[in-house]
C-alpha cells in the first residue's frame, strides 16, 4: 500500500431492491463501452427442448470486468486446490443467430 494514497474505508450496504438469485446460465455481450452479463436458469424440458429463463442483467465497465475475471480466477484456483479440478461439459454450439 502506498502511504501517499492510503486505502479508503469501504462501507458496504444493500439497496432496498437487493436480491440474490441462482444462475446456471450466463450470456456475455460486449461493446466498446461495456460488458453485459445476463444471468438466468436453464431448464431441460425434454431431451430435445432446453429453455433459458433470464432473470438479471449486469453492465460492467471493461475495468470492472477485468477485476471480476481476476478475482474469479483466484477463487477458482483456490476451490480446485481444495476440492479438485472442475471439468466442463462439452460445449453445444447453438443453431441460429447469435446476438
Amino acid at each position: 500500500m502506498n502511504p501517499l494514497h492510503p486505502q479508503p474505508k469501504i462501507d458496504l450496504s444493500q439497496a432496498s431492491d437487493y436480491r440474490e438469485i441462482y444462475s446456471n446460465s450466463v450470456q456475455i455481450r460486449v461493446s466498446v463501452w461495456d460488458f453485459l452479463l445476463v444471468f438466468g436458469r436453464i431448464h431441460q424440458e425434454t431431451p430435445e427442448q432446453v429453455s433459458v429463463q433470464n432473470s438479471t442483467a449486469v453492465y460492467l465497465s471493461p475495468q470492472q470486468a477485468k477485476a471480476l475475471w481476476n478475482i474469479l480466477g483466484q477463487n477458482l484456483a483456490q476451490y480446485e486446490q481444495t476440492f479438485g479440478m472442475l471439468a466442463l461439459e462439452p460445449q453445444v454450439v447453438p443453431r441460429g443467430p447469435i446476438h
